[in-house]
């Protein structure tokens, strides 16, 4: 099944406001679709409601909410059927990021990262899947990562959740095969997004080299899978291959890995 723009629902973007989610967000008001922008930066996403207002002339509504509190799910659904709009879209890509170990891990953030990437992404897609199957038509895409196909020591909660994305899109997307429902799951590798801020991660380097995606390039290839309906959307080679080692690698690979890279360091510098 193939959406096209002409009058169809919104669609509802999570984490809008930079890196993937606000490159998703400009490339469907670019075919067209209005849309239900969702962050919790207030100020930013009402800016970036006004800029894709008046540059693609479809209409922008921005939702000031904290997807990583507690029953926010069932807020934003209240919220989004106040305003009488339909979702024929929903993009659940919200997410952080935090290494260290699970014993070392603040408990309140171990909890809000759940939260954001586990209970809100599954629980919309039961308040929004369900008006779907009702009309018998939609999309629902869930932002994953290539770490689902490792289990890495030190990002334990981030890569366990990111699995979690990847197997339940797949159960959905069985469920709802039926019923007019396409379910995606998007498993970038490494993209230049907020992530790295604050870190000595070269980030423009990186992406000149090609060892981390353009968010937008990642957007293009994420709402053309969407829209055709594809099950997995992996952008580019590097990342499918790095996917594919991943799930072979030997645990004493990964041990050494760990031992002797940097990684921890940068990203806390």
């Amino acid at each position: 099944m193939t959406t096209q723009a002409g009058n169809k629902g919104h669609a509802l973007i999570t984490g809008a406001c930079s890196g993937i989610g606000l490159e998703i967000a400009r490339e469907l008001a670019r075919r067209g679709f209005p849309l239900l922008l969702v962050s919790n930066r207030a100020s930013k996403l009402r800016a970036i409601a006004e800029e894709l207002t008046a540059k693609y002339h479809v209409e922008a509504i921005p939702l000031v909410m904290d997807l990583s509190r507690p029953k926010v799910a069932s807020m934003l659904y209240d919220k989004v059927h106040r305003r009488g709009v339909r979702v024929d879209i929903l993009v659940s890509n919200a997410g952080m990021f935090a290494y260290g170990e699970v014993v070392e891990t603040d408990p309140e953030l171990a909890e809000s990262m759940m939260q954001l990437h586990v209970v809100t992404p599954s629980l919309l897609a039961h308040y929004f899947g369900h008006d779907m199957c009702g009309r018998g038509k939609g999309h629902i895409l869930f932002t994953s990562s290539i770490s689902a196909w490792g289990d890495f020591p030190g990002i334990a909660y981030y890569g366990s959740s990111k699995h979690f994305l990847r197997s339940f899109a797949a159960a959905l997307r069985e469920e709802l095969r039926d019923r007019g429902v396409r379910v995606t799951c998007l498993a970038p590798g490494a993209v230049a997004t907020e992530l790295y801020n604050g870190t000595t991660v070269p980030v423009e380097r990186a992406v000149k080299l090609r060892v981390m995606k353009d968010p937008a390039r990642v957007a293009r290839v994420a709402v053309k899978g969407l829209l055709e309906g594809k099950a997995l959307v992996v952008p580019g080679f590097s990342a499918k291959l790095f996917a594919l080692v991943m799930s072979v690698m030997p645990r004493w690979i990964v041990r050494q890995i760990r031992k002797r890279s940097r990684l921890p360091d940068q990203l806390k510098a």
